[in-house]
């Protein structure tokens, strides 16, 4: 009995031939994400990789197309004011907007986060504004704005202040744009939301217990606790900051005398005013420099202050016994 059992597991398996279902089966889960693929090698990496090529060549919309190698990033870099200006502007407007942006979505955030009545209408009202479109928010900031009927100067007059011409004044034209960008909260709101909604309340008791206040408990917990979510929506506001356009171009059309001429509006112009499609590409690929730069230096400074739940930190004093005892 066991000896036939032995002959039998000897045996080699018998091999079932593929059928036409099991061939076919393996290209199914591929049949469901083709459409997604096409699209982003259609509409993503092709135009991504096509502007890379233009941006070597004198490319203008009509005419001939010649071939010129560096010639447009060096001019970019020695011939054209606008390029150091429109940079510069964006560079003050990222550092304003940057970090009030997170700290209007942390604060929303926060308020929303408490056991009050009614906080699921307050999360609407305050979500709503990011789906507005970028004319509808730009009209509805024209109206405010106005020197001679706008809200804002008519608040301001109730307090006896006199308001200036927000939009055409050049020391408050880039104010009311870093303002006015703000306005868009509900999606890092959402996202902050979500990690205040992750820590675990047990943390808040032991911290309780120990004797510290609330203030105390903001600084030692929750902002270690949701340090993945500052990185993830610091990257997310700086890539905002730099593609900063609509407002810009409807509000003031980058004035008064160049003081919201955001680099983007500069390619822009580049672009689809002086139809230097080349040149407008290298312009491009710059800023996709300067961001990718500004993201790997958060990336590797989120080392030192972004915890994740679950990896302990480097701490120096494990090191030190981890290699003693491997020392000994």
């Amino acid at each position: 009995m066991a000896q036939n059992f032995l002959q039998q597991a000897e045996e080699p398996a018998v091999q079932l031939k593929p059928t036409r279902k099991n061939r076919w089966g393996g290209a199914i889960p591929y049949l469901f994400i083709f459409p997604w693929i096409f699209g982003f090698l259609v509409f993503t990496l092709g135009p991504l990789l096509f502007s890379l090529v233009i941006s070597f060549f004198d490319w203008p919309i009509v005419g001939e197309v010649h071939f010129i190698g560096f010639g447009n990033y060096a001019d970019m870099f020695t011939d054209d004011p606008l390029f150091w200006t429109s940079l510069w502007v964006t560079l003050k407007f990222a550092a304003l907007f940057v970090p009030l942006n997170i700290i209007v979505a942390l604060g929303l955030a926060i308020l929303l986060n408490q056991k009050t009545r009614g906080s699921a209408i307050f999360r609407t009202a305050f979500y709503i504004p990011s789906v507005i479109s970028g004319v509808a928010l730009a009209m509805i900031w024209s109206w405010v704005y106005s020197g001679d009927y706008g809200i804002l100067n008519y608040f301001l007059s109730i307090f006896g202040i006199q308001g200036p011409d927000w939009l055409n004044d050049t020391k408050w034209s880039l104010v009311a744009m870093v303002v006015a960008s703000l306005w868009g909260q509900g999606s890092m709101m959402l996202i902050f939301l979500a990690g205040l909604k992750g820590i675990p309340k047990d943390l808040y008791e032991s911290a309780s217990i120990d004797g510290a206040g609330k203030i105390r408990q903001f600084f030692s917990v929750t902002i270690p606790m949701i340090t993945p979510t500052i990185l993830f929506n610091l990257i997310t506001s700086i890539i905002a900051a730099f593609q900063q356009l609509t407002l810009a171009l409807l509000l003031t059309g980058g004035g008064p005398m160049k003081a919201t001429y955001f680099y983007a509006m500069y390619m822009y112009e580049n672009a689809f005013k002086y139809f230097k499609m080349g040149y407008s590409a290298a312009n491009a690929w710059f800023m996709f420099l300067i961001v990718l730069s500004l993201t790997f230096i958060v990336f590797k400074s989120s080392e030192a202050w972004v915890f994740y739940e679950g990896e302990m930190k480097k701490n120096p004093q494990k090191k030190l016994e981890a290699q003693g005892r491997r020392g000994s």
